[in-house]
């Protein structure tokens, strides 16, 4: 005996025809939103402006702006700090964004590898 499978519940050609054509829309927008966030700038600061960071959304350093009063020859390893901790929420920034908008076009799917 076969099972039945209630009406517009088949796995008929005409539903993979339609799944493979939204799986295409989907992955045209999510090449589309890649590319604009890719081209997307991020910026944060650290030390009260004193160290300013700007990411790409290729997630590659783009400038670092240091003003000149926060140079202390003494205290390199502060400046260090100022420069890792701006440019690490530049990023998260970045990667926030990103997560945010893929979420928005595939539903909240999970999709691992594709972004």
């Amino acid at each position: 005996m076969k099972a039945r499978l209630p009406k517009g519940y088949g796995g008929g050609p005409s539903n993979l025809q339609q799944l493979a054509q939204q799986a295409q829309k989907l992955q045209a927008q999510m090449t589309q939103l890649t590319e604009e966030l890719e081209a997307k700038e991020y910026s944060a600061a650290s030390g009260g402006e004193a160290v300013k960071a700007t990411v790409t959304g290729k997630m590659e350093l783009k400038s670092l702006e240091i003003k000149p009063e926060v140079v202390d020859p003494e205290d390199v390893e502060m400046l260090s700090d100022l420069v890792i901790a701006a440019v690490n929420e530049a990023l998260r920034a970045a990667q926030a964004d990103k997560a945010e908008q893929m979420e928005k076009i595939s539903g909240g799917l999970s999709m691992p590898g594709l972004f």
